[in-house]
């Protein structure tokens, strides 16, 4: 075995999940992804940890013919959702042996089916979770890298210095946290404004997320205003939507469009009322990721990206007293902020063509 993945195993046990001897653990992965499936019951075993494995969230396959042959309605499994719930840590390994797996199933049914796994989701929500990616060799393929390539790109940006990678984001939260409006201008596409006035902004430095590399918020729901041109593509429910367009009007999306793919975009809208308003605005800041993977895991938290997401806003980026965008999803999607782009929170500009304030090369100059 790679020792790679060992390493990997080690930094979901000991600093994403923060394992603890008697937990209760689901291991969520496709069987491609057995080595770190393995490598993460060996340190389970070490720990006195309790392992259950399933490939419920990433079985695109079984999850395909289960959801062509229904009548598109759906009901919460209650056996799954008892799994959970009696569930300490909640790990999910990305990895696949076709990444377009669930791309003939019609829309409309997979947004039935979000909605009835929404339980599921916010009790697994609520405990020690970590979402992480196996460096497969179809996921290779979707990146346009040879197989070895992507295992170096992949642990490249997952087994690294977190602590270091904290302390470079906190530079943003520090930044971000006191803020009242943020605006996020590239090119003559996108200016859209939003107000984060008393929520907070999270640190992601490879907790939930691993890769982590991104500091995020939540944007008060009815404050959005403005255009963005999502210039970066996205994979959802195994399509590829390129050129997302929304315009917002007191926090709502009031148009939309899409170069490739505009239905699935058109039923993630009308999955339900939070759908068409944002529940996150993250900043991407980890400088290890540095080419685009048509993986949102990576290609969120590159350096000079930011990403919105519609649907759901999490929790712990809610201020108290302030409202929370509620949704059965959340779909992040990106723009490209390498040129002609800038970051401004409260009038003043702090990132510029990528580049924040604290970093060498930032240029000041006038909005």
């Amino acid at each position: 075995m790679d020792p790679r993945i060992r390493e990997h195993a080690q930094i979901i046990a000991n600093h994403s999940v923060d394992l603890e001897e008697g937990d209760n653990v689901v291991v969520d992965a496709h069987p491609v992804a057995e080595d770190l499936v393995v490598a993460l019951h060996e340190v389970i075993g070490e720990m006195g940890a309790n392992p259950v494995t399933t490939s419920q969230r990433t079985g695109k396959r079984s999850q395909r013919a289960y959801l062509r042959s229904s009548d598109g309605e759906f009901e919460t499994p209650e056996h799954e959702l008892a799994l959970i719930q009696n569930t300490d840590v909640y790990i999910a390994i990305r990895a696949t042996d076709n990444a377009t797996q669930t791309s003939d199933v019609d829309p409309e049914t997979s947004a039935a089916y979000q909605q009835a796994q929404r339980p599921i989701l916010e009790d697994r929500l609520s405990k020690r979770w970590c979402l992480t990616q196996y460096p497969a060799p179809a996921n290779a393929q979707l990146a346009e890298m040879s197989t070895e390539g992507y295992e170096n790109f992949v642990w490249d940006a997952v087994n690294k210095d977190w602590d270091a990678q904290r302390d470079h984001q906190e530079n943003m939260v520090e930044i971000m946290d006191p803020a009242e409006e943020v605006r996020i201008v590239s090119g003559d596409t996108t200016d859209v404004t939003m107000s984060v006035e008393n929520n907070p902004t999270l640190n992601d430095h490879g907790e939930h997320n691993l890769p982590g590399g991104e500091v995020f918020t939540a944007p008060q729901p009815d404050s959005v205003e403005g255009e963005v041109l999502f210039d970066m593509p996205l994979y959802h429910q195994g399509r590829e939507i390129t050129d997302v367009s929304l315009e917002f009007e007191g926090g709502e999306v009031v148009s939309h469009s899409a170069a490739k793919n505009e239905d699935v975009l058109t039923e993630v809208l009308n999955t339900d009322d939070g759908a068409r308003r944002l529940g996150e605005l993250g900043i991407g800041m980890n400088r290890d990721i540095d080419q685009f993977t048509y993986n949102m895991l990576f290609d969120e938290k590159m350096g000079d990206t930011v990403h919105m997401a519609v649907g759901r806003a999490y929790d712990d980026t809610v201020g108290e007293g302030n409202e929370a965008n509620d949704s059965a999803v959340h779909v992040d999607m990106i723009v490209d902020m390498s040129e002609d782009s800038f970051i401004e929170v409260d009038g003043e500009v702090v990132q510029r063509n990528g580049t924040f304030r604290f970093e060498d090369g930032f240029e000041e100059g006038e909005v």
